[in-house]
């Protein structure tokens, strides 16, 4: 995909995060652009998670330039939060709210309210085919059903820019496919996917992949480019031949 300055919509730059002696980041730099699939990958103790925090504007960098949506991760993070959309494998609906409950309660959070709010819910039921399940509560769900409403859920302010944290953890694999069929569509519509996972194989949806190991940022290419430079057949491959000189461990 062809991108400009103009474009990027996550510039960080020599970014570091140190609790004591302990260096989680060290001088990440990279830029992501807008309706980019952003691959983010790592061992454990990589400083994946670390990282996902400080662009979401929920720890501050020891030090180094981030800037999220336009916004300053030291002096504007409460901006940063209010752009963006956040979903991990952890992340929980409430089992005892109905679908139509959670996606009220959680569109509040996001500042949403009213006539709006009622548009934006009723529109994500639609667009999800949920209306025959938008009274049943959350925990009669399949797990599938409940990931892919916690995406849409995590967008229902519509960010520029949403952050998917090990997203599809314990999904089967028809419902990962249909998750990211959805994610291709958010990206599609310009909206930019910040996404860590396990599943080398999903690695291969991205646009563009980044590495970490040890803190250290080893690799930043498209899928089919780091194949090749690691002349490897899959990105599995590409991880292990990266994540192998890692020493430290969770």
């Amino acid at each position: 995909m062809a991108n400009s300055k103009n474009d990027i919509v996550i510039e960080v730059k020599d970014l570091v995060k140190r609790f004591g002696s302990f260096v989680a980041d060290d001088h990440l730099t990279f830029d992501v652009y807008k309706g980019e699939i952003f691959g983010f990958l790592g061992a454990n103790g990589a400083g994946k998670t670390t990282a996902i925090r400080m662009l979401c504007g929920l720890l501050q960098p020891t030090s180094g330039d981030v800037k999220v949506a336009g916004f300053d991760a030291y002096t504007q993070s409460d901006l940063i939060k209010a752009n963006i959309g956040y979903m991990s494998q952890k992340f929980s609906l409430y089992n005892d709210l109905s679908v139509w409950e959670n996606i009220r309660f959680f569109g509040g959070i996001y500042g949403l309210w009213g006539k709006e709010l009622k548009y934006r819910a009723d529109e994500l039921i639609n667009n999800l085919q949920m209306n025959d399940s938008r009274d049943v509560l959350i925990s009669s769900l399949p797990l599938g059903w409940r990931q892919r409403l916690s995406f849409a859920v995590s967008m229902i302010h519509k960010p520029p820019i949403v952050f998917l944290d090990e997203p599809t953890g314990g999904v089967d694999p028809i419902a990962r496919r249909q998750f990211w069929e959805m994610i291709n569509e958010v990206a599609a519509s310009g909206t930019t996917v910040f996404v860590t996972t396990h599943y080398m194989d999903e690695a291969e949806y991205c646009h563009r992949v980044a590495i970490l190991v040890d803190g250290k940022m080893v690799a930043l290419n498209t899928p089919a480019n780091l194949k090749k430079e690691y002349s490897a057949s899959s990105m599995n491959e590409v991880f292990i031949s990266l994540a192998r000189q890692g020493q430290r461990v969770e």
